[in-house]
């Protein structure tokens, strides 16, 4: 692949500021090197923050993302970025998740994507969230996710 392809990233190789929100943030992508193959890309953010919109606490997350690329794949340091200007972002569980989710199929127009977000506990209560653009292609392994439910100490 030529250099030329990555003329447009803006974040990549270069001091970047971290944005204040998501809607702020700019999520690039870069051309699929296998186009036409059937294969899964998983991202796992294990220390994912955000704030609860009613009390500003911190609210913490094990993500995983898992998608089939289509003609783009997501570059990493956008999205980091991305996920980790949620961390002065008041949102509950499910807008942060299911948002994260739809915001990549935008950027992407993936073949399929889906996001779970194992989310420590608030109220005494952990709330985990999936989302999913609909089944998974055929042919394709995609791994389990496993990531256990919260079970405290013990």
């Amino acid at each position: 692949m030529s250099e030329s392809i990555y003329s447009g990233l803006t974040q990549l190789g270069g001091a970047t500021v971290q944005p204040k929100t998501p809607e702020e943030a700019v999520l690039e992508r870069v051309p699929n090197p296998n186009p036409g193959e059937s294969y899964v890309v998983r991202f796992t953010a294990p220390e994912f923050t955000s704030l609860c919109p009613i009390t500003g606490q911190p609210d913490f997350a094990h993500l995983v993302i898992d998608y089939v690329p289509g003609d783009w794949l997501v570059e990493s340091k956008s999205l980091k970025l991305f996920l980790t200007s949620f961390r002065n972002h008041g949102a509950f569980h499910e807008a942060c998740t299911v948002g994260i989710g739809k915001r990549l199929v935008e950027e992407l127009k993936p073949v399929w994507l889906r996001i779970g977000g194992y989310w420590y506990p608030r109220g005494g209560i952990p709330i985990d969230v999936f989302y999913a653009t609909g089944e998974p292609p055929k042919g394709v392994w995609i791994p389990p996710q496993d990531v256990q439910t919260y079970r405290g100490r013990g």
